[in-house]
């Protein structure tokens, strides 16, 4: 599938004062274990199918990059929106946790991880140059690069405004 392309400087309107943003992904240490990574792997497509279709669980957008380390970036409306979706016993987030800690924790073979940023908007400079939607502008609003936001110091000083 092509995903169309945008000629020209663009930027993200993240429309909000802050962004929670959350790296998770998993390591296959023993990749010939691949049974056992695959099993953990497998946890993830049913998450991000139920976020998908709950926006109200605040995931604004998410991208995700696969290897022997995956990585999945993603972007929330806040630090307690993603704490509700990680503790919700209706979410299918606990029973994969729990069963990772029970069946694979200690094992070595599979390694897992994640890290939180709760990120002020003014605090965040982005720029996209001849890509397709992608990152933060993709989960909030893409924007075009102009007057107010040409320089980084605009889009990053708390001194943003809508391109004409």
């Amino acid at each position: 599938m092509a995903q169309e392309i945008f000629p020209g400087r663009f930027t993200a309107d993240v429309g909000r004062d802050t962004v929670t943003v959350f790296l998770i992904g998993m390591r296959a240490n023993r990749w010939w274990k691949v049974g056992r990574v695959a099993k953990v792997a497998s946890a993830m497509p049913t998450m991000m199918q139920h976020l998908a279709r709950n926006p109200d669980a605040g995931l604004l957008g998410s991208e995700q990059w696969f290897g022997r380390t995956t990585i999945l970036l993603s972007y929330w409306e806040s630090p307690e929106h993603l704490r509700r979706f990680a503790a919700d016993r209706d979410s299918p987030h606990l029973g994969p946790w729990r069963k990772f800690m029970k069946e694979f924790a200690g094992s070595g073979d599979v390694g897992v991880w994640h890290e939180t940023y709760q990120v002020p908007a003014s605090g965040i400079e982005v720029v996209y140059n001849g890509m397709p939607l992608f990152g933060l502008a993709k989960a909030t609003t893409h924007t075009p690069v102009g007057p107010g936001n040409n320089t980084a110091k605009q889009r990053m000083g708390g001194t943003r405004r809508a391109a004409a």
